[in-house]
């Protein structure tokens, strides 16, 4: 597959997303902001299951069976736990707060110097992640397109922002909405036609495939083995309940998507139909990852990890459709991963650090289009950085940093809902520093003091608790 027919591809992609975002323009900063709470939730449960998946879970997950089997999917039955806390305890109280920004909630329950500890956490933890993310499809893009053709990684990086800046310039979360629906469609066509196209070259029949992945030993699930092991499945399952509640319900990206539902029951259906659906995808992507392998072992191919699935869906060995499925499953999962973070982290600085809940409605569209366009030219900075650090284990890179900058969140609003009491509000952004610092100390240090354990995700649970323990130490006393 050539690069221009590569670059046509992700060009009409472009397209399609650009004339759904026109579709959906608004001019209103209720609209950019949560959708006027309009949004059907049938559509927005759909919508979800794409936006659950980013660039990194369409390439890594793939890519990683060969390590960790179908152990991810420890860490996603912990994401159902997680997200139905998150619709019975979490989407009624904002629902009824009538929040904008979930962090107004730490506002409202500890004081300013909380509001804004939350509100900068959120903002580092989604930039780089959300660079990350992006960077994952600038760097195979550039490997695939734009390095044959001789065009530099910056000018690479400049179209992609450039577009997913331009995309969700006007619509805002409405436009990320009805890009994920178009998302949604793209990956599940694009893995159930890839799974079948490599079947059918290996001479699979339906319940050929299924027996082929299940004799293999990377269809392994779950692992009861060994405690120390990263792959234990109470850390995973734990870390994974946890996780989706500091990422999803505590993350002003996921729930903007549900606050913009009618109501509290609506975006409640919306979460437990998506989670169900969400574990079948992501089954999907590991059931893919086990063909390819096998594809590759039967070709003599060397490729693995997150290089394994771009080799196979571009090369010379399947039809074309496959490489274009693959090109448009990328670009959607990237870029719809991009634009909804940048519509996120616009709403979060705006009303916020900036303040824009006080003003009036034409200060704060210009202060948000000021804001929108300075996001993404800071999230453009960060990939080329990242790229000159050269980091590409992508998947364990994002967990970890989830890890370390969502847990001062989650220790801070479970403090909030559990504890009755107030604390000394100045001096929650100390703690919140101190608790990833702790957690750093304890993860390097956990083999030698703890007979060879090793912290995996579930270091986020205990940056959780030294937040929350730090929290107690506050206490106003009376």
């Amino acid at each position: 597959m050539n690069a221009i027919i590569i670059l046509i591809t992700v060009g009409i992609y472009f397209i399609l997303q650009l004339a759904v975002s026109f579709r959906k323009s608004t001019t209103a900063n209720s609209d950019f902001f949560s959708g006027s709470r309009q949004s059907k939730w049938y559509v927005v449960a759909f919508a979800m299951i794409g936006a659950s998946i980013s660039g990194v879970t369409y390439v890594s997950v793939p890519g990683m069976v060969n390590k960790s089997g179908f152990g991810y999917l420890q860490l996603v039955m912990g994401f159902i736990v997680g997200q139905l806390i998150i619709a019975f305890v979490l989407t009624p109280l904002f629902y009824r707060m009538k929040l904008t920004s979930v962090y107004e909630y730490l506002s409202n329950r500890f004081g300013l110097k909380a509001y804004h500890t939350g509100a900068w956490f959120f903002f580092i933890s989604k930039m780089l992640g959300a660079a990350v993310r992006l960077f994952l499809v600038c760097f195979i893009l550039q490997m695939l397109a734009f390095e044959p053709l001789g065009i530099p990684f910056i000018v690479n990086v400049f179209i992609s922002v450039g577009f997913v800046w331009l995309y969700t310039h006007r619509g805002g979360v409405k436009s990320v909405i009805w890009a994920d629906v178009i998302k949604t469609c793209c990956l599940i066509i694009s893995v159930a036609l890839c799974i079948y196209f490599i079947a059918r070259d290996m001479g699979l029949s339906l319940s050929g495939t299924f027996h082929a992945i299940g004799q293999s030993n990377m269809s392994k699930m779950l692992f009861f083995d060994d405690p120390n092991d990263k792959q234990f499945f109470f850390k995973q399952f734990l870390a994974g309940i946890f996780t989706m509640i500091a990422t999803n319900g505590l993350d002003q990206d996921m729930m903007q998507r549900n606050l913009s539902c009618r109501n509290s029951k609506e975006s409640q259906k919306n979460m437990i139909f998506s989670i169900i659906l969400q574990f079948v995808v992501v089954s999907a992507f590991l059931m893919l990852g086990v063909l390819l392998y096998l594809f590759a072992a039967q070709h003599g191919m060397s490729e693995t990890g997150d290089k394994l699935f771009p080799a196979i869906a571009t090369g010379p060995y399947l039809p074309m459709i496959v490489g274009i499925l693959f090109i448009v499953g990328l670009a959607s999962s990237a870029y719809n991963a991009a634009g909804a973070a940048l519509t996120a982290l616009t709403t979060s600085f705006t009303i916020d650090i900036l303040g824009g809940h006080s003003l009036s409605e034409n200060r704060v569209k210009r202060m948000r289009q000021r804001v929108h366009l300075g996001m993404a030219i800071l999230m453009g900075v960060v990939i080329i950085a990242i790229n000159i650090l050269n980091s590409t284990s992508v998947v364990d890179a994002v967990y970890t940093l989830a890890s370390y900058t969502y847990g001062p969140l989650l220790g801070m609003f479970a403090f909030g809902i559990i504890m009755k009491q107030q604390v000394h509000d100045r001096y929650v952004p100390w703690v919140a520093i101190a608790a990833p610092v702790l957690c750093l100390i304890l993860d390097k240090h956990s083999m030698q003091w703890f007979n060879g354990y090793q912290f995996s995700y579930e270091i986020l649970i205990f940056n959780a608790l030294f937040t929350f323990l730090g929290l107690c130490l506050l206490i106003r006393r009376k």
